[in-house]
């Protein structure tokens, strides 16, 4: 048997299962756990700084291996613990309940809250927000659920629950978000909270009936999490000053758009962080409320109390608000209430789904706002996008294709120096690690306005708007390129012309 630290950069040829007699509370009071094999068979096992190393010849016993240790936190220890652990409860009277929870609630709800199944579901959120998933997603498939996380906008494969939990963890889930657990063929919602150390977690819960089973994804929203100010989304120091100009203003519209996740509400927050809160009355209508803020009234959207954007909206400005956040404009009647607000003397901000700035403007007048309208109250509108960033910790020159870089600049540029991520344990081997945004913002300058008077079509709108000043996103995108703050191929990921 040997003993001693692992080469930091060993590759695995295949992970390990808990032994036959090896359990859970063995590996924790000893502070040991095997992790994986390295490529010349050797048992990989982590050790904590204060482990029992007196236990490795138990754990070269049952394994049949020669045994390398790896130092390791205690904290990050005890996640791999939970995780062979868990991995390893496959009992077959937990099988047989979960093939037939659907015949008996009860039996159901039993298995619900088995110990392997709550630490499985435990673990899963902590490892999500531990790496700053903004989603985790439970997918149904013909061998069970599979589970993957969205980091940064993309999809990253987690830890996968053991089949026969199939079911069970899917109820565990239902039974916290307060769904009903019997119910499996219609889609649900609910939301659950969650306090991990210091910080409290709502979870929103939608669940989805498919060929294998039902589905789930949960999205984490950090209750205790602040919105940041507009210096630090990644703006242009133009765009940033106009946008808090635009938020400064006594009245009219400022609109954000963009697809679903680019970040619009987040934005929102960060332009009504510059409104004087003590001295006006300011009211948000939203679906969820993503964060908390002193000084301003949040109301959350409740469809089934009859509460939506419209109907709220009208109350709302019986309140005597100066400023207004809708969440999202998706109909008619919320377009019109926020217009005539938008008229009477308030400032609206609010989010529309479309692909670029000018595609705003078609979009109001699709849900029956008149362009004369569009053009007396709409300020600006700022479209956005997420793009990954390149790790820090993993950043290296390299030279892309010309055709590529004149791709994205517009214009041929010959061989240019950028830089990239090669990936690494920080960033997960991604070579990204958070993102920032990219930004178009158009401003209704006289010219702007006319032409939505005289009902140019959109390929005349966006012409007016470059030539008002608008920078268009791939413009946005090349900037940050150039600054070494993400890739071209990144910024192709997000944005089409």
């Amino acid at each position: 048997m040997e003993h001693g630290h692992a080469h930091a950069g060993a590759s695995t040829s295949r992970p390990v299962i808990l032994a036959q007699g090896l359990t859970r509370d063995f590996l924790l009071h000893n502070r040991l756990c095997p992790i994986e094999w390295s490529d010349d068979d050797h048992l990989i096992v982590a050790a904590a700084p204060n482990a029992h190393l007196v236990a490795l010849d138990e754990l070269a016993y049952v394994y049949g291996s020669r045994l390398t240790t790896r130092e390791m936190p205690e904290g990050d220890l005890a996640r791999y613990i939970e995780r062979l652990t868990t991995n390893a409860d496959r009992s077959i009277e937990l099988a047989r309940a979960s093939e037939s929870d659907d015949e008996n609630a009860s039996d159901v709800r039993d298995l619900a809250n088995q110990p392997p199944v709550i630490r499985y579901v435990n673990l899963l959120v902590r490892d999500a927000y531990d790496a700053s998933a903004s989603d985790i997603h439970l997918e149904a498939t013909r061998t069970g659920l599979a589970a993957r996380f969205r980091l940064d906008g993309v999809l990253v494969a987690a830890l996968d629950p053991p089949p026969a939990l199939h079911h069970a963890i899917v109820s565990r889930i239902k039974l916290l978000a307060e769904l009903d657990i019997s119910e499996r063929r219609r889609p649900q919602d609910g939301r659950i909270r969650v306090r991990l150390e210091a910080r409290e977690l709502d979870l929103r819960v939608s669940t989805v009936p498919t060929m294998h089973g039902e589905s789930v994804v949960l999205r984490l929203l950090d209750r205790g999490g602040r919105p940041v100010g507009l210096a630090e989304l990644g703006m242009s120091r133009a765009v940033q000053e106009n946008v808090a100009r635009l938020a400064a203003r006594p009245h009219g519209m400022l609109l954000v758009t963009g697809p679903t996740g680019s970040g619009k509400t987040t934005t929102l927050y960060s332009a009504l962080q510059g409104r004087n809160a003590p001295a006006e009355k300011i009211i948000t209508v939203e679906d969820p409320i993503e964060y908390q803020l002193a000084g301003i009234t949040q109301v959350p959207v409740h469809r089934q109390a009859g509460v939506t954007f419209d109907s709220a909206l009208r109350a709302i400005l019986r309140q005597d608000p100066d400023v207004i956040m809708v969440g999202e404009m998706r109909d008619r009647e919320t377009a019109e209430v926020a217009v005539q607000a938008a008229m009477t003397g308030h400032l609206v901000f609010s989010t529309l789904h479309t692909n670029d700035a000018v595609g705003a403007i078609p979009r109001l007048l699709d849900l029956g706002v008149p362009d004369y309208l569009v053009a007396a109250t709409v300020e600006g509108v700022l479209a956005q996008r997420l793009v990954r960033r390149i790790c820090d910790d993993c950043t290296t020159t390299y030279f892309p294709s010309p055709e590529q870089v004149a791709a994205l600049a517009g214009r041929p540029v010959g061989r240019v120096e950028l830089r990239h991520g090669v990936g690494c344990q920080s960033c997960r081997g991604t070579g990204f690690r958070g993102r920032l945004g990219l930004f178009e913002l158009l401003l209704l300058t006289d010219d702007v306005k006319d032409a939505i008077a005289s009902g140019k079509p959109r390929a005349e709108l966006r012409e007016a708007a470059i030539d008002s000043g608008m920078l268009p996103l791939r413009e946005d995108g090349w900037r940050n390129v150039q600054a070494g703050l993400t890739t071209v191929e990144e910024v192709f990921r997000v944005v089409q012309d």
